[in-house]
């Protein structure tokens, strides 16, 4: 299937967006480029390959979730400029 500038126009509208004559056929040209890549990708023989998200395998990316004690409260309060009853304090931003 070729993209025409009639397409390109028709899309355009649709998303509303106002292309210049030089962009239509700028926009045109790479779209017909990228149809033409997905119709090689089609012709690709995948019989008896697995579907899969990623080209190669992925594991053991992420640690176990685990909940710990966090004990480290009153270090970070110490940093703090303004506290009070182990909260920070900021000045108020609405009245």
């Amino acid at each position: 299937m070729a993209v025409t500038t009639e397409d390109v126009k028709r899309v355009a509208a649709l998303a509303r967006l106002d292309l210049s004559p030089d962009e239509q056929v700028q926009l045109t040209d790479e779209l017909g480029r990228i149809l033409q890549y997905m119709d090689k990708l089609n012709e690709l023989d995948t019989d008896g390959v697995e579907p899969s998200a990623h080209a190669i395998a992925v594991s053991g990316t992420f640690r176990a979730d685990e909940a710990e004690i966090f004990s480290g409260v009153a270090d970070l309060l110490a940093q703090a400029p303004d506290r009070r009853d182990g909260y920070y304090r900021v000045p108020r931003v609405i009245d």
